[in-house]
């Protein structure tokens, strides 16, 4: 586990680190703010792919063989990231790191699936949160202090050491947990897995590029495309006696539950740790460093709530933990809709933490209890599925927040007499920020709703 946590945090590392760097990536680069995110969304959308087919891997490999794989992998992208002199090899490199953490995400969580009995699952879940959680937070601030002083590049050269170590330490104390069966690998269905997610992200992402927004031909044909595949592929995975991921685990009531807050819990905190910084540092006027700073305390609260959450979980369930999370990130998101160029850095540091303790009152508690309801034998399957919804929830997240956000500009830009005036440029952003949180209300709300009809799973009730 001490290899596994360590490898998953460099990779949450890797995957927020150039959060607060885009603003500085977009001008060193001359690439536009959807371009730019792309460094984000591909790497998600990456894992977005890859992870599904987790399931199988971890019928197919050792535990040692998928973690080596993994740090390998990781230790290849993150030195191409080390040594990128342009966007081209940057978003190659990112590819390959994401390759790498989406084959340790999922062999953490089914690790705690076999080895941790289900009662004491939201403890260990929430250590996972601890560990996974701090990296974002120290991701921004750290990021800032190397773009201020150095260059971009060192966000990446510094995590080489820890993944050499991780995977010196991994293979000297790893040992084998994994139940080999070597289930048929079907090949349709990886390719409709990849249209399906694949163009699902593509075309949210194209939608914040401007050129006839939502309603354009590279929007609607990538996003029909995708949502044919992803129907086809689960009609395909249902009639399979082996499916590449097992959807039946969806007949469990809390584990769909459990995904769909999930999903809504990742898609609030990556549109709001993508926009937060592009806030302060285009709207405010703030530089990487600060805007870091501002972000810390939210992240390090947010970890400190996870193993508290999870040990709370363990005790009283999800039935009171879980709506008032979402509650309180509705009202959270319902403030940070209102934030202007005038708004002062005291409110946004408190709103941003109360936004962690909210999402930290969702996530773990939400994946432990649908996970709870599944037979063993579909462990691998819901492990894959929670990650792969995380990881595309992130990448919508991301696509639809900066889509939603450039449309805002546009609308506040076409409304003033000079489009070119600095002021007018950070005024469009925060108002273009504004609708993004405003439609995040919704989706809070929703979730909220949802969670109403979450009870306990018992250790009894599994068949």
């Amino acid at each position: 586990m001490i290899s596994l946590l360590l490898s998953g945090f460099i990779g949450m590392f890797n995957e927020t680190a150039l959060n607060v760097a885009l603003s500085d990536l977009i001008n060193l680069f001359h690439i536009t703010a959807a371009t730019a995110q792309w460094l984000t969304t591909g790497y998600l959308l990456t894992l977005g792919i890859l992870v599904p087919v987790s399931g199988l891997f971890l019928q197919w490999f050792t535990t040692r063989q998928l973690f080596t794989a993994s740090l390998l992998l990781s230790l290849l992208g993150t030195a191409v990231a080390t040594v990128a002199p342009g966007f081209e090899l940057l978003m190659m490199a990112r590819v390959i790191q994401a390759a790498g953490v989406a084959l340790i995400l999922p062999l953490m969580f089914h690790t705690v699936l076999v080895i941790i009995p289900p009662e004491k699952r939201g403890g260990t879940y929430g250590l996972i949160g601890l560990v996974l959680v701090v990296a974002p937070a120290v991701g921004p601030t750290l990021s800032g202090l190397l773009i201020e002083h150095l260059s971009f590049n060192w966000i990446f050269g510094l995590s080489l050491p820890v993944l050499a170590f991780s995977l010196w330490f991994g293979m000297r104390y790893m040992q084998n947990i994994s139940m080999i069966t070597k289930p048929k690998i079907d090949i349709y269905s990886l390719i409709l897995s990849t249209l399906g997610f694949g163009g699902l992200v593509f075309a949210l992402s194209g939608a914040g590029e401007g050129e006839g927004g939502l309603g354009s031909p590279k929007v609607v044909i990538p996003l029909i495309v995708g949502l044919l595949a992803l129907l086809i592929f689960a009609v395909r995975q249902l009639r399979m006696k082996q499916p590449m991921m097992d959807l039946r685990a969806f007949k469990q009531p809390m584990f769909t539950i459990g995904t769909v807050n999930l999903m809504i819990a990742v898609m609030v905190m990556m549109a709001a740790m993508l926009m937060l910084p592009m806030y302060l540092i285009r709207g405010l006027g703030l530089n990487a460093f600060s805007a870091g700073l501002i972000l810390l305390p939210g992240g390090i609260v947010n970890a400190i709530m996870q193993p508290i959450m999870g040990r709370l979980f363990d005790k009283m369930g999800p039935r009171w933990v879980v709506p008032a999370g979402l509650a309180l990130i509705s009202v959270v998101l319902w403030l940070l809709s209102g934030i202007t160029t005038t708004t002062t850095i005291t409110p946004i540091i408190a709103l941003h933490t109360f936004l962690m303790i909210g999402i930290s009152m969702v996530w773990m508690p939400s994946q432990a209890n649908g996970l709870n309801q599944l037979p063993p034998s579909l462990y691998p399957h819901g492990s894959a599925i929670m990650n792969t919804v995380q990881q595309v929830a992130g990448a919508i997240g991301t696509a639809v927040a900066v889509s939603i956000m450039s449309v805002g500009m546009s609308s506040f830009l076409k409304q003033t007499t000079d489009q070119a005036d600095p002021a007018d440029e950070a005024l469009a952003l925060t108002a273009g920020i504004q609708h993004v949180f405003e439609m995040a209300i919704v989706v809070a709300i929703v979730g909220f709703v949802i969670s109403l009809f979450m009870k306990r799973v018992r250790v009894s009730e599994q068949k």
